[in-house]
Formats: C-alpha cells, sequence, structure tokens
C-alpha cells in the first residue's frame, strides 16, 4: 500500500524505526499526484526535485520530521509561487520569505510540498472561481470539494496529500473539510500566525489543519501555534500539547445543541447523520442542552458586510505598480489602475470589493459597517452566554452534501447560504472543527457528511477530545473516496 495513505502519526512511528525514509514518501506521493491529480486538479504546482532534495536531509528525530504538508496557495513559501488562485499573481509572482506558519513547520521537521488550488483570494465556497482551474471532488468529479480551500481538502480526502494547511475565513476549511471526508480545525482567532497569509479579511482569517485523523489536526496544531511578533494579532498565550487530551473522553460533558441550527431547510441525510452523531455522543457519557443562539439569523448578513469590507481595503494593494498583473497599452495612471484591475480579477472578486466599497463610503458606513459590527458583538455576546452552560457546541458543518460543478456558480446569494453554520464561529473568533459523521447515499454516488463542532476561545485542547471520542467511536474516518 502507498504510504500516501497513511497518516502523519503512523508515518512518525515509521520514520523513528527507520522502517521508512522521508525519500519514500515524497516518491510515493508524487506517483499518486501523477496518476490522480490531473482528474481531481488539487495541486497548482509542486517541485519534486526540491522536496527529494530537502527530505534527503530530513531529521527523523524532529516532531515532525520528514512529513511532507500541502500548503494552501495564499500561505507565502519562499521561491514558490503564491497565485491566490487569481490572475492576478499567477503571471509572475514568486514569494520571497516563508510565512511564520511555515517557519514553523520546517522548525518541527515537516517538508512543505506542492501549492493547493482555492477559489481567487479565498472568496468562494467551491473552488469554483479560482482561475486556474476547477478542483473536483474526490468522491465524485461531478462535484464541488468546497471551498475556498478546496484543493487542500480534496488532496488531503484522495491522498494526494498526508495533510495539508487551509485558511478559514468564513468555513474556508471547515466545510471543503467536511465535503471531502476530512478533518478541518480552524483555531481560535490569534491562536496561529497569520504572517505570510495573503490576506482576504484580517479580523476573520485564520490558518488551520486539513487531516485525515482529529490526532493530525492536534499534531500540526501543536506546531503551528504561538505568539509572533511579526503579526500584532497573534496572542501571548502558552501553547500546550493538544495531542495530550485526547483519550480522556467526554463522559459528563456538555454539548449545546443551538435550536437555530437544526432548521428546516437542511438537507435529510445531514440531519439524519446528524442526529444519529447526538445518540452516539449520549452513549459515550456526553449531556446534551438544548440553547439558543438568538442573532444566528444576522450572521450571513453580518460576514457579508464585514468580510468585503475588509477585502476591499486589503486587495486595494494589487494595482500592477509593484507587482502582479499590470495592465499593456494604457494611457494614464487612472487607466492603468483601473484596467489593471479589470483584467486581473475575476468576477466573484470585484462582487466583494465593489460591495465592501459601498459600505464604506460615505452615507453607507453608520447604515451597514457600523450596524454589522455592532451585530457581531451580539453574536460573540450568545456564545458567551452559551458557554456559560455548555462546553462544547454541536451542530452540521453544512446544510447539504456537495452540490454538482456550475450547480450554484450563477448563484452567488445560495452559495453565500451554504456558509450558514460555520461562519460565526469566525465573527466571535472561536476554535470550530470539522469531522466526517455519515454518507449521503441517495446522491448517486455516496458523499460525505460533516458534523461542526466550536469550542470555547482556546479551549482547542476539549474541542480536539470531543472530536477524537466521536471519530474513535465510528469508522467515518476510515472512510475514503474511492
Amino acid at each position: 500500500m502507498s504510504l500516501a495513505t497513511e497518516t502523519i502519526a503512523s508515518l512518525r512511528q515509521r520514520l523513528a524505526s527507520r522502517e521508512i525514509t522521508a525519500t519514500d514518501i515524497v516518491n510515493d506521493l508524487a506517483k499518486t499526484i501523477e496518476q490522480r491529480n490531473p482528474a481531481i486538479g488539487a495541486y497548482l504546482s509542486y517541485d519534486v526535485e526540491a522536496a527529494l532534495a530537502e527530505a534527503a536531509k530530513a531529521d527523523a528525530t524532529l516532531p515532525l520530521g520528514g512529513v511532507p504538508i500541502a500548503i494552501k496557495d495564499n500561505i507565502n513559501v519562499t521561491g514558490q509561487p503564491c497565485t491566490c488562485g487569481s490572475k492576478m499573481l499567477a503571471e509572475n509572482y514568486t514569494a520571497p520569505y516563508d510565512a511564520s506558519v511555515i517557519q514553523q513547520l520546517r522548525g518541527a521537521g515537516a517538508l512543505p510540498f506542492g501549492r493547493m488550488n482555492m477559489d481567487e483570494f479565498a472568496m468562494g465556497s467551491s473552488t469554483e472561481n479560482s482561475a486556474l482551474g476547477v478542483t473536483r471532488n474526490p468522491w465524485d468529479l461531478e462535484r464541488i470539494p468546497g471551498g475556498s480551500s478546496g484543493g487542500s481538502a480534496a488532496s488531503v480526502g484522495s491522498d494526494l496529500a498526508i495533510a495539508a494547511l487551509g485558511s478559514d475565513t468564513g468555513g474556508s476549511i471547515r466545510q471543503p473539510a467536511a465535503l471531502c471526508g476530512c478533518v478541518g480545525l480552524k483555531p481560535t482567532y490569534g491562536r496561529v500566525s497569520r504572517y505570510g497569509l495573503v490576506a482576504f479579511a484580517s479580523s476573520l482569517d485564520q490558518i488551520g489543519p486539513i487531516t485525515k485523523t482529529v490526532e493530525d489536526a492536534a499534531l500540526l496544531l501543536n506546531h503551528l501555534s504561538g505568539r509572533d511578533a511579526a503579526d500584532s494579532t497573534s496572542l501571548n498565550v502558552a501553547v500546550p500539547d493538544f495531542t495530550a487530551g485526547l483519550r480522556d473522553g467526554v463522559k459528563g460533558l456538555r454539548i449545546g445543541l443551538p435550536k437555530e441550527y437544526f432548521v428546516d431547510g437542511t438537507h435529510p441525510a445531514v440531519s439524519a447523520a446528524v442526529q444519529a452523531a447526538i445518540k452516539q455522543y449520549e452513549s459515550l457519557g456526553a449531556e446534551m442542552v438544548e440553547l439558543s443562539l438568538p442573532h444566528t439569523d444576522c450572521g450571513v448578513a453580518t460576514y457579508y458586510v464585514l468580510a468585503p469590507a475588509e477585502a476591499s481595503s486589503n486587495l486595494a494593494r494589487f494595482d500592477g505598480v509593484r507587482y502582479g498583473h499590470r495592465a499593456a497599452n494604457t494611457t494614464d495612471v487612472l487607466d492603468h489602475y483601473m484596467s489593471t484591475r479589470a483584467e486581473g480579477f475575476g468576477p466573484e472578486v470585484k462582487r466583494r470589493i465593489l460591495l465592501g466599497t459601498y459600505v464604506l463610503s460615505s452615507g453607507y458606513y453608520d447604515a451597514y459597517y457600523l450596524k454589522a459590527q455592532r451585530a457581531r458583538t451580539l453574536i460573540r455576546k450568545d456564545f458567551e452566554d452559551a458557554f456559560e452552560k455548555v462546553d462544547v457546541i454541536l451542530s452540521p458543518t453544512c446544510p447539504s452534501p456537495a452540490h454538482k460543478m456550475g450547480e450554484m456558480k450563477n448563484d452567488p446569494l445560495t452559495m453565500y447560504l451554504e456558509d450558514v453554520f460555520t461562519i460565526a464561529a469566525n465573527l466571535a473568533g472561536l476554535p470550530a472543527i470539522s469531522l466526517p459523521c455519515g454518507l449521503a447515499t441517495e446522491t448517486g454516488k455516496p458523499l460525505p457528511i460533516g458534523m461542526q463542532l466550536v469550542g470555547k476561545s482556546l479551549d482547542e485542547a476539549t474541542l480536539l477530545r470531543t472530536a477524537w471520542a466521536f471519530e474513535q467511536s465510528t469508522d467515518w474516518h476510515k472512510t475514503r473516496a474511492k
């Protein structure tokens, strides 16, 4: 069996015993990518020779020594392209530095390997918005993998990667992980440095792992977390060993079930799988507590005011002057700016820039942006009140299994509603994880269903322990795309 099918934990054991080498892993991955990536389209690029050179020097005594990790294409790695899935950066931009998370992974012995496809500038939920080609769901190539970290999730879900990094602004790690049958973890805002991540919405973005198991997510979080002087929003808090308490069980744990997340409109297979997961937790000794998050219905509207507003500001830097795409044959400075941005950005990015600029404009700032900030405070307060009663909160990750390619491409509002269960954790800055909990079988080919757990701020340890208990008591994480 190919080493590409294994987990970080299993590879580490075999590397430590010298049963295999890092070179063996890279070679097996390269063969698998060559065979399967053309159909799936998860990788935008990868450099086997460079990876083999690093593998030859890998130190198997380090915590992640010799393990290749795939990288979403909005995280800078020295000497590699960083396209953000956009024409704006695809032509001539090469990263001049390592993001802080890449430095940390290298320090733990991991090998950054490959650039993963994504919705352009992380704006989308299907990876159909990439200017460099679509990524397909490995469970059914006619369906989306989710987004914006669709390449990362599709690669892990199809054993094209051992594990991957993604970024999550409104569900962009958890949603594709759910649709591709993986584990996706969004840490607490500030737990992981954003330095070197190309910004979409700076108060919402967070880097996190997409893995095959909860244990692997905990292993990676150990080496992604920590205070970074280069990121003023990173938190100066202790980093525990997130693997230490995984096996402590959930007996007596209080799990919240918000009534607003169990509503009509959710796909029947999703509802059934999540209800079965609730019963499984009860059998493990957890206590279910019904509760309310009363401002849930404000979440999507709040997000789609605040995130585009921040995107409008962050993407102003792409002007064709310093780097990136530059329009030819322009007549003056204004024509240069307008032509460069018109040519370089795709439709979804333009849509969000226009929306963000509008809500920040004179005369509309108070009516939209300021009101959304107040709504965000109320959403955060809902969670604070809820966590006085419970330890974690459980919900579906997505309202439906993966839809068919192109089905929602011309209906952005419906696509935005796909993030209805994931957005609130970003608005509140809370840690959240998605893990497999079932399969939808009435969709033709079976499709994965994900369950979301949301935890208290900086309490990833409880979140991971809760996820691990369910994972190990079921076989859903062992079910792989064919």
